[in-house]
């Protein structure tokens, strides 16, 4: 059996941004599943502001 074919199902490299794949960075919160990078890029067109 390889150890590539299984999925991880816990921990860091468990989960990874849906728009580029990247599995560190990522926000999670409201099931959101971005990396920091494309967050700040996506953001304003999902309806969050940033506040100062």
């Amino acid at each position: 059996m390889a150890d590539k074919d299984i999925k991880k199902k816990f921990g860091r490299g468990a989960n990874q941004c849906q728009i580029c794949g990247r599995k560190q960075g990522l926000v999670r919160r409201y099931n959101i599943m971005f990396c920091r990078q494309c967050f700040r890029e996506w953001a304003p067109k999902m309806g969050f502001k940033k506040m100062n």
